[in-house]
């Protein structure tokens, strides 16, 4: 019997992404078709494959620092403006300070 085993960046994801992740490679990677099979534009597949890979490089990122990471995945998740977000991760980085 296999053991599953489930990489970490993966484990933070939606159920609705992963889905995402396994049509964008049965399209070879094209946007385009992605785009037709989801009924929207390219820019919209486009913003959803940029906002995964944030997604992605944020599960990489909490490791090292997880306030900083939930601070950005707020933003990145528009649970949090920007800017809002930015001043946080100042302000937090500055408490840290010496």
């Amino acid at each position: 019997m296999a053991v599953e085993v489930v990489p970490e960046w993966m484990a933070g994801l939606e159920e609705e992404d992963v889905e995402f992740i396994r049509k964008f490679l049965l399209a070879s990677g094209s946007l385009k078709e992605m785009a037709g099979a989801y009924g929207v534009t390219y820019p919209t597949v486009r913003l959803r494959l940029d906002r995964l890979i944030q997604k992605i490089r944020l599960t990489e990122e909490q490791a090292a620092d997880p306030y900083v990471a939930l601070i950005k995945r707020l933003a990145v998740e528009e649970k949090l403006d920007f800017d809002t977000a930015k001043l946080l991760i100042q302000q937090y980085r500055k408490s840290l300070e010496p």
